[in-house]
């Protein structure tokens, strides 16, 4: 992987695992929380994610080749994903996809194991997330690519730990206006390297588009 490859990888990352984004969730479904079990849940939430994309990056080629599935067709696929989300994010829509519904959220607010689901899965490792992680995965032909993989995803969840597990007090200082710029930012970022995927992806299954 070059640098610029690196640069949309760790932009595509960031804008689907976005911590700043998922914080005002992850607050709304802990108000009920002293900040000692916050901080717990935050621990367990960076432990899944590690998992969860650990097994996603290096099985993830697997399970689609099982089903018969390019990386090319997947990577169309995931760049679809990837734009819904996007459209979301810059129209200001809440994510369904990638974050639930709010009848599953509000069914999970009392309950305390919620660690794995929702916020793990499918908040912070939802459809996005898999998509991306296979499509690079997939394109990580090197050593080197799947080290800078690794390297990337341990930055965005070490991040992702640190504003999760400050949550409260990060939370008071991080205005609306703040969080409105951040997603429309992050939606349009993501909505560029989502495009680039779908071009990329049907240039790879049909050549004569080239």
């Amino acid at each position: 992987m070059d640098a610029a490859e690196i640069s949309k990888a760790f932009g595509a990352f960031f804008a689907v695992m976005n911590p700043f984004i998922n914080l005002p969730i992850f607050l709304a479904m802990t108000s009920d929380f002293t900040v000692g079990q916050q901080r717990k849940l935050a621990i367990r939430i960076a432990i899944y994610s590690i998992v969860m994309c650990g097994i996603i990056l290096f099985a993830g080629k697997l399970i689609i080749n099982f089903f018969g599935v390019s990386i090319d067709t997947f990577r169309v696929a995931g760049g679809l994903v990837l734009t819904h989300i996007a459209w979301s994010m810059l129209n200001g829509s809440s994510i369904v996809s990638h974050h639930g519904s709010q009848a599953e959220q509000e069914h999970l607010q009392d309950i305390t194991s919620i660690a794995f689901y929702p916020i793990t899965f499918p908040m912070i490792v939802g459809p996005g997330t898999i998509a991306t992680l296979i499509i690079y995965s997939g394109h990580a032909t090197q050593i080197s690519g799947w080290l800078y993989l690794v390297a990337i995803l341990c930055v965005i969840i070490s991040l992702l730990f640190v504003v999760l597990f400050f949550a409260s007090e990060i939370g008071k200082h991080l205005s609306d206006t703040m969080r409105v710029i951040m997603t429309r930012l992050m939606g349009m970022i993501l909505l560029a390297i989502a495009v680039e995927m779908i071009f990329a992806g049907m240039k790879a299954s049909f050549p004569s588009l080239g």
